[in-house]
């Protein structure tokens, strides 16, 4: 008998691996994996929206020397406090790659929790001294970075096929919830606090989502995939058969472990062994690969020039732009943006990630988020407020805007692009393609960061019009990209990914070759999971 859990995922998610597969393998112990190491994301939500809060805090400005926050010379401080976090972050996805390859997903992030633990102390401990601001902004953002880069490829190598777009997915409603979070945090420090405590409570607090993820890591498992690539086949098949709630000899787990062994020894016959130029070579000399590599990068860009990143860290700064007045005041409002995020992200991975697809999702929402900007920047273009007036009528659609572009990057470009980018690469190569993509992430992460500051003062005059349109344009651009060079991968396990993106000339000589060898051991492996590939 099925249960209502089971039942209820079953009406939501609507694909055919879920028609198909054993309800059995959806059981507690996969949503709780991906729960815990979700923590990591919210790290990274966490951090980046509490800090776009304590800038604007009159203690923080005095105590940090910020000066007028209307002058660009204060603008250009405060982007160098807060983007200081992303060019941590992009070291740490680059150094994150070979680090989980050779020590494993697990382990890898239960110390990156306590390296994000030592960047928040010294920020809370940074006693308005701008050098230990900056070096702990720099060590959180090596943490924060190196889970951007585990956490997916954790989730998904665990991930059962048909709701695996959920579960990566995860990673996201994790980011908004801990930037909801952090945002109403720093409203209530606004009304309820005084002097420094204004803002060393917010800035200390960023290391709640850090401890979860220590502790909840701990009582994980590490992934099958890896277990299997270090030839622990044992081990590999019997976590898999704990993760599915079945025994190791039930067709599904025999299958599914049967991919999983396939996979590795086309992958390395293929190339051979994993030394770091093999793998370069392989990713990028193989059309397949290539193309998949070259997507993910891309979709990283779209994703951070969509303009979202701009609004997550300056939000309390864009809302006094459209005419909200005062600091608590625009701080509430980022409040209300924050539980836009969340709301508008657990609807996206109920009812559209696994079922609607990430190719639709992507679409749609590129021309509603550029609807969305193109209507703020004309309006303050057109109508800008003017200070001690009140907000018109046109003024508060443009409030609206901003929360329905908040609801549509949920829809779509937040969650999909981390999904697509750690579900399409092989076993061999995904820790590698993942952290490109999330170097790639957070290096225009910090362009961002870094620039918008300044071009809400500069472009297109003190009113900023300028950034809105641009990032408008963006939106509307990426639709073409997404229509031409993005297939759907709904509903399709990680070992089809070659299929769906094709077997290139330099491939067939040696798929020829492997394929013989991969049957001829195929009744061995599967049986006791313990014969190396190779």
């Amino acid at each position: 008998m099925v249960s209502k859990s089971i039942w209820l995922l079953q009406k939501v998610v609507r694909n055919e691996a879920m028609v198909n597969d054993p309800p059995e393998i959806y059981g507690w112990r996969l949503f709780m994996l991906a729960c815990s190491a979700c923590f990591g994301a919210m790290c990274f939500g966490w951090d980046s929206s509490v800090i776009g809060g304590v800038i604007v805090l009159d203690p923080f400005v005095a105590d940090y020397n910020l000066g007028d926050t209307k002058t660009p010379a204060s603008q250009d401080l405060a982007a160098n406090i807060v983007s200081t976090l992303q060019a941590g972050c992009f070291a740490g996805s680059l150094i994150a790659s070979p680090l989980t390859d050779r020590y494993g997903r697990k382990w890898c992030l239960a110390v990156i929790a306590w390296i994000i633990l030592a960047g928040v102390a010294m920020q809370a401990a940074s006693s308005g001294h701008l050098a230990p601001m900056y070096v702990g902004r720099f060590i959180a953002g090596l943490g924060v970075g190196a889970a951007s880069t585990i956490v997916p490829i954790y989730v998904s190598e665990n991930s059962a096929r048909a709701i695996r777009g959920l579960l990566t997915g995860l990673y996201q409603l994790f980011i908004v919830t801990g930037g909801m979070l952090a945002f109403w945090i720093n409203y209530a420090v606004s009304l309820h606090f005084k002097g420094s405590t204004q803002y060393v409570f917010p800035l200390a607090i960023q290391a709640l989502p850090a401890f979860l993820l220590f502790c909840c890591i701990l009582m994980c498992n590490e992934s099958p995939r890896w277990l299997a690539r270090q030839d622990r086949w044992e081990d590999s098949k019997g976590v898999l058969a704990r993760l599915r709630n079945l025994p190791e000899t039930h067709p599904y787990i025999e299958e599914e472990f049967q991919e999983i062994v396939d996979q590795l020894e086309y992958e390395r016959q293929l190339i051979g062994d994993a030394t770091f130029w093999n793998l370069q070579k392989e990713m990028w000399t193989i059309k397949g690969n290539r193309n998949r590599a070259l997507i993910s990068i891309i979709l990283m860009i779209c994703q951070q020039m969509t303009g979202t990143n701009a609004i997550n860290t300056y939000a309390p700064t864009i809302f006094k732009n459209l005419g909200i007045t005062g600091t608590q005041t625009s701080l509430f409002s980022t409040g209300i943006y924050g539980v836009v995020k969340v709301t508008s992200c657990i609807c996206f991975l109920l009812f559209m990630a696994d079922s609607l697809g990430r190719r639709r999702s992507l679409l749609w929402t590129s021309i509603a988020q550029g609807v969305a900007m193109f209507y703020i920047g004309i309006y303050v273009r057109v109508s800008p407020p003017v200070e001690g007036q009140a907000v018109p009528p046109a003024g508060y659609v443009a409030l609206v805007c901003i929360f329905l572009f908040a609801a549509f990057f949920q829809f779509g470009w937040g969650p999909a692009c981390w999904i697509y980018a750690s579900e399409i690469p092989t076993a061999r190569l995904r820790s590698m393609n993942v952290a490109l993509a999330a170097a790639t992430q957070w290096l225009f992460n910090f362009v961002v960061a870094r620039s918008v500051p300044v071009m809400l003062v500069t472009v297109g005059g003190k009113t900023g019009y300028g950034t809105y349109l641009l990032f408008g344009s963006f939106c509307f651009s990426m639709f073409f990209f997404v229509w031409f060079f993005v297939p759907e991968t709904k509903g399709l396990s990680l070992e089809r990914m070659d299929e769906l993106f094709g077997v290139t000339d330099e491939e067939k000589p040696v798929m020829s070759h492997a394929a013989p060898a991969a049957s001829s051991e195929k009744e061995t492996t599967v049986g006791t999971g313990v014969e190396r590939i190779a």
